[in-house]
């Protein structure tokens, strides 16, 4: 069987595994520095920073695997994956359709790091196409959304969105971190690039932190060639524990995403709780779209409580198994404001303006037992 065919659950075990030297898991090479094989290519020469050494390559083909995609490539960190695909389609004069509600370091890179440079953004409501055109230039490269938002957990109209690059020639990026190829194949679906944060489901150990481009190769190669200048390089070891974290994806996203429904279940019909954000549940704006595209709806979750700020921090010293910590998408539950944390570098207005109170708490629901994990929450929540 090809690397690159079969379930999921197979690719994640078996592409990208060249088997060198007979090892069945892969070597760790730490070297920087490679014999020239002469291409004459600066892009090609085998260095470490040109992010082409076997530990590099293997990961690229595991990865691209994973989402049906014609070439991946690692960087040293999600934001790093990000930044360098918007620099390398993006230049002055430019300008990038974004959707209104993203993870709080992409919002500040498109706020305060691209304008100086000459790069202008307007933002759309990610489920409501009708306002697209209107915000629509001459100069406008691309569109830019997430596969689930964060932390609202909202599912954009991902069918209109690459629709709509399609029609206007616009390259269509999406942040696939929180619904992970698991869940979403965003290439599969039309979309022309998909970017992760390797930190958070795909290593899913809490001990790298790494960043992915996958998508069509010409793209690709044009972003690798950014970031053999830029220099956000992921180094052999990360590589290694991001190649061998990936392994156990299917299974740690299954167990992760079941507990995920049922605590939501739970907080949902608990008196001290406004609201829960989760797209599995039927009250959820986007379940029915959810249900359409994705095989799963991830273990991630957010929820407001009566009293606000103070009312979560009581919360947070009550818990004795989620760790009151910033990220997401490891074994172990993590807990954590999005005000003062994911999404501190924006103003309370501009939280306030998207759905973020100060109160609002975001879960990354881990492998824990689940009645273990609600009974948990439920001593927590008591009066």
């Amino acid at each position: 069987m090809s690397r690159k065919t079969g379930a999921i659950e197979t690719r994640l075990i078996h592409a990208g595994e060249p088997r060198i030297g007979g090892a069945v898991g892969m070597p760790i090479f730490q070297s920087s520095t490679y014999l020239n094989a002469g291409t004459g290519n600066y892009h090609d020469l085998r260095y470490i920073r040109l992010n082409n050494t076997p530990n590099h390559l293997a990961l690229h083909e595991k990865l691209a695997a994973l989402e049906n995609a014609e070439a991946a490539l690692v960087t040293a960190s999600g934001m790093g994956a990000i930044t360098t695909t918007l620099l390398t389609l993006l230049s002055a004069g430019d300008h990038l359709l974004a959707q209104d509600c993203l993870y709080g370091g992409t919002h500040d890179f498109i706020t305060k790091d691209l304008p100086p440079l000459g790069i202008t953004v307007d933002f759309i409501d990610g489920e409501d196409s009708s306002g697209w055109v209107a915000k629509l230039r001459a100069t406008t490269k691309c569109i830019y959304v997430e596969s689930i938002s964060n932390p609202l957990l909202q599912v954009a109209d991902l069918k209109a969105v690459t629709a709509f690059a399609r029609e206007h020639g616009l390259v269509s990026l999406i942040d696939n971190t929180f619904a992970s190829p698991i869940n979403f194949r965003p290439l599969e679906h039309g979309f022309d690039l998909s970017l992760h944060s390797c930190t958070k489901y795909l290593n899913g150990h809490d001990d790298l932190v790494a960043g992915a481009v996958l998508g069509r190769s010409e793209l690709v190669e044009r972003v690798k060639h950014k970031l053999d200048h830029l220099g956000a390089t992921l180094d052999p070891h990360a590589c290694f524990l991001l190649h061998r974290g990936i392994k156990t994806l299917a299974v740690r996203m299954r167990q992760q995403s079941e507990t995920a429904q049922r605590l939501a279940e739970f907080l949902e019909r608990h008196p001290a709780v406004i609201r829960v954000n989760y797209p599995g549940l039927p009250s959820h704006p986007s379940h029915r779209r959810t249900r359409e595209l994705f095989d799963g709806f991830s273990a991630m979750l957010s929820f407001d409580l009566k009293g606000g700020a103070a009312a979560a921090e009581r919360l947070f010293g009550r818990l004795t198994l989620p760790i009151v910590a910033p990220s997401l998408g490891g074994v172990e539950t993590l807990i954590t404001r999005p005000a003062i944390t994911s999404h501190a570098g924006l103003t309370a207005g501009e939280r306030h303006a998207l759905g973020i109170s100060d109160g609002l708490v975001r879960v990354s629901v881990g492998i824990e037992n689940t009645g273990d994990l609600i009974q948990d929450f439920e001593q927590a929540l008591r009066e």
